[in-house]
């Protein structure tokens, strides 16, 4: 579905608006990894905290957590590669997901919740296309086409089981 149709509608406002607190929010988050912004752990507590979590080396992978955190939300609040940042989303928060699993649904007891709706929308935006208001529709959604929503979002899916196998691997 091409993004530049002419006519603004709805729900071009709506896509901006979800793209924008999408990726505020994975922003945030991977500031707080990366460099202990907004009350944070920062790179080494957060990097303990994924070993607690069951990965090896854990501030490397919180480093490549926070990096695609911080990079797919940028790209996600511009509508800039879309699928891209739909991956990005996709499969940061799906392993969120399974980490907080054992925890039950809600988020108040540590559970799945908030990561999976991330993920969710993330991914809605994905399959959507990221509206007019964005840099895909102001460069002809040249990085923004049907074929590379599919593959974009079946990497990121994919990804994101090998590290979930992988963590659970390792919790063995």
């Amino acid at each position: 579905m091409a993004t530049t149709s002419g006519r603004t509608t709805a729900r071009d406002f709506a896509v901006l608006a979800l793209r924008a607190g999408v990726g505020g929010t994975l922003i945030a988050h991977g500031a707080q990894k990366m460099f202990g912004a907004f009350g944070g752990p920062g790179l080494e507590r957060a990097g303990a905290g994924f070993e607690t979590m069951g990965f090896t080396n854990g501030k490397q992978h919180a480093r490549l957590a926070a990096a695609t955190e911080i990079g797919g939300g940028a790209l996600m609040i511009a509508g800039g590669a879309t699928p891209a940042a739909a991956a990005a989303t996709l499969g940061t928060m799906a392993v969120a997901t399974a980490v907080h699993a054992p925890n039950g649904f809600f988020a108040s007891n540590g559970g799945f919740e908030f990561p999976a709706l991330l993920a969710l929308t993330g991914t809605a935006i994905g399959i959507a296309g990221p509206g007019k208001f964005s840099l895909d529709a102001a460069t002809g959604d040249r990085l923004n086409r049907p074929w590379m929503r599919g593959v974009a979002l079946g990497a990121a899916a994919a990804g994101a089981a090998g590290f979930v196998s992988m963590l659970r691997g390792n919790r063995a």
